[in-house]
């Protein structure tokens, strides 16, 4: 690796690492910097589901892009468990929709009809039985929706595949490097920290809700900003969930040995402080959907900032007002469901400036 790498990747938190991993690919020198270890922001505290048709329900762009990744999941996966020489945690079981009033249960009715209209393959059951022949453990329901393509992957592991992926490819990871300024040389693009200055032909912005603490030349500042998410481990006594399950307000991600249940949504700031009344919200959740929950044992609770937009989409394209400049963050609750997606769009921006990018996530949107 040379002093002055092809591609300078600010942030390594999830979306950073899978950006890193798909230039590496494609032959680029690639150097990512962030002021902490690789996955420790927003992205340990993601439960990683992949779920377009239920998180992108009120909104059709979000739930197209969605599925748009979600497609590209299976080859994403055997190239990172290829280049990194390891297994990832990563299943396409379906998610099964839970509704307890007949209200729920109509807009679940609906929701059926049109992935059916889009060729989605679903299952809308009613009743009781019908419902826990589906999901025993949960607590009795009027109606459940299957949606039978989405899935979850674990996204400690996936962050380290596409790590040491990313290292077989040649690249490099510096941390404790809280960069602070992007600016334009002649030929080139500098990056300054709090330490040092490093330089490079292109510079991809993937630091999340920090982006909107990053100074860029002659740029308005970058519209991110954090939504407290708080998550639990949990580990039951006995027996497993069969899919990821959602409720009001809830949703479970059953591994082998554990559960996760998240996730509050907070807009306090930059207050990543776990909280009792997080944590009761999420027990008392969890608890009301699937009884045994109440002898779990209580593993952890994580605390993620993730980056909201002021639209709810992601800022993904290259700068209009900085020449090499790329941005790829305001992912907020979706950064897992679209990494590949993000990735793919980012590796093409960088080989063609011109590369097609969704309108709807333009970076340029926001005069960026």
């Amino acid at each position: 690796m040379s002093s002055h790498p092809d591609v300078i990747v600010v942030g390594a938190g999830l979306i950073g690492c899978a950006v890193a991993h798909a230039l590496s690919r494609q032959g680029a020198e690639v150097l990512v910097l962030d002021a902490s270890a690789p996955g420790s922001g927003a992205s340990q505290a993601s439960a990683g589901m992949l779920c377009p048709h239920i998180e992108g329900a009120h909104d059709p762009v979000l739930q197209g892009l969605g599925a748009d990744s979600l497609a590209r999941y299976d080859a994403f996966i055997h190239r990172v468990c290829s280049d990194a020489g390891m297994d990832v945690p990563y299943v396409r079981n379906g998610t099964l929709q839970l509704a307890d009033t007949d209200d729920r249960a109509e807009v679940l009715r609906r929701l059926a009809a049109v992935l059916h209209g889009q060729g989605v393959p679903c299952q809308f059951v009613e009743g009781v039985a019908a419902v826990r022949d589906l999901e025993p453990l949960a607590t009795p329901q009027r109606a459940g929706l299957l949606i039978e393509p989405h899935g979850a992957v674990r996204i400690r592991d996936l962050i380290e595949a596409l790590r040491q992926a990313t290292l077989h490819n040649g690249a490099r990871f510096l941390h404790s490097e809280a960069v602070e300024h992007v600016s334009r040389l002649e030929g080139g693009l500098v990056v300054e920290t709090h330490a040092n200055t490093f330089h490079a032909s292109h510079v991809v912005v993937t630091s999340g809700a920090w982006a909107m603490n990053l100074r860029v030349d002659g740029h308005p500042v970058i519209p991110t900003h954090p939504v407290r998410g708080q998550l639990l481990r949990l580990q039951m006594r006995s027996g497993s969930l069969r899919r990821v399950l959602w409720g009001p307000d809830i949703y479970l991600v059953p591994w082998a040995d554990e559960v996760l249940v998240g996730a509050t949504v907070e807009h306090v700031g930059f207050d990543s402080r776990a909280t009792v009344a997080g944590v009761m919200q999420l027990c008392t959740a969890a608890q009301a959907l699937v009884p045994e929950l109440a002898e779990a044992s209580f593993t952890e609770v994580r605390v993620g900032l993730r980056p909201g937009s002021p639209d709810g989409l992601p800022l993904i394209g290259p700068s209009r007002r900085l020449p090499g400049l790329v941005y790829a963050t305001g992912h907020f609750r979706n950064g897992a469901l679209l990494a590949p997606l993000t990735a793919d769009l980012v590796a093409a921006i960088v080989r063609d400036a011109s590369a097609d990018v969704p309108s709807a996530l333009a970076a340029s949107r926001f005069d960026l």
